[in-house]
């Protein structure tokens, strides 16, 4: 009887541990879930976004059509990268209770595509920093924009959508001047 069993509970023994290694391994190979997000880190990602498309612009478009615009009436794209980069301490300014300075850094203060660049960078890490240590709780503090009250929370929605319409304008300086902005070209 012994013998019997010993030979009926081998092959019972060896499925169930292939059964479970084949398991083991499917558990392995599962994605795991991403890390839960929260209101701050969706609005730096966002944030970070479209400073990567500003940053890339700046970047590419070449120096020597950095003072090239479309119109008389209207901002060269060195200027359109000033406004838009600008814009942070405009609503960290807004961000602190402070009142903010309405004009632009001026074009005769920068020299080089490279300050620009420079200028565009700390900008977007600027503030990617306030929004951090902003963090959720910060984010709901509110703050007077304009006529309204906003959370800073809508704050940095606001700077976040004002630079991506800035983003769509210097698209058009690309098409204008037949250039392909980096965003639009086909991935490596």
């Amino acid at each position: 009887m012994r013998k019997r069993a010993k030979q009926i509970c081998w092959p019972v023994v060896s499925i169930l541990c292939a059964f479970l290694m084949a398991s083991i391994g499917a558990a392995a190979q599962a994605p795991a879930q991403p890390a839960a997000s929260t209101p701050a880190k969706d609005v730096v990602n966002n944030w970070n976004e479209i400073g990567r498309k500003l940053i890339a612009m700046a970047e590419d478009f070449p120096e020597d059509k950095y003072d090239w615009k479309p119109t008389p009436e209207i901002r060269t794209f060195a200027e359109q990268l000033l406004h838009a980069a600008g814009a942070t301490y405009y609503f960290e300014a807004l961000s602190n209770g402070q009142r903010p300075k309405e004009e632009d850094p001026r074009r005769t203060d920068f020299k080089s595509k490279a300050e620009i660049v420079a200028y565009v960078k700390k900008a977007v890490a600027d503030g990617a920093k306030l929004i951090q240590d902003a963090g959720d709780a910060g984010l709901m503090k509110s703050v007077t924009l304009g006529r309204r009250s906003v959370t800073l929370l809508g704050l940095w929605a606001d700077a976040t959508e004002h630079n991506g319409e800035h983003y769509g304008q210097l698209v058009l300086y690309y098409r204008l001047n037949k250039m392909v902005p980096p965003e639009s070209r086909p991935r490596k």
